[in-house]
């Protein structure tokens, strides 16, 4: 079922992109606002053509399959990450706090490069 709704939601994807491209737009004599007179601009073109039902339609599946989608991922269990990591940590020995150091041992850890104690040397203006 899943794997169909993903079939037709990545066909629609492809046909809107499609259906898109092939169409002029609206404001495709936006070049006779300048040069001259055009009355479709920004009011009405007349009843919408096959390509604008088309667009519609396509549009109107491709929200519906999206839903589908996001409704079936959300109820389908969970199974994450997240989830598995944390039942693996139950399942498994139980958190333990990190050993304290010893009364004597340096404070940063091991591999960790100290600071210089000296400050460095200050070259004179004009020496490299």
């Amino acid at each position: 079922m899943i794997t169909l709704i993903v079939i037709v939601h990545v066909i629609l994807c492809i046909a809107l992109i499609i259906i898109v491209l092939l169409q002029a737009g609206k404001g495709a004599e936006i070049g006779a606002a300048f040069g001259g007179a055009s009355q479709t601009i920004f009011g009405s073109s007349g009843s919408g053509g096959f390509m604008s039902k088309l667009t519609t339609g396509c549009a109107i599946i491709f929200m519906i399959t999206c839903l589908s989608l996001s409704y079936i991922a959300s109820r389908k269990g969970e199974s994450s990450v997240v989830t598995e990591g944390a039942k693996k940590q139950q399942a498994g020995k139980p958190l333990s706090l990190p050993a304290q150091p010893a009364p004597g041992a340096p404070s940063q850890p091991v591999g960790v490069p100290q600071a210089p104690r000296s400050p460095a040397p200050v070259n004179p203006a004009g020496q490299p």
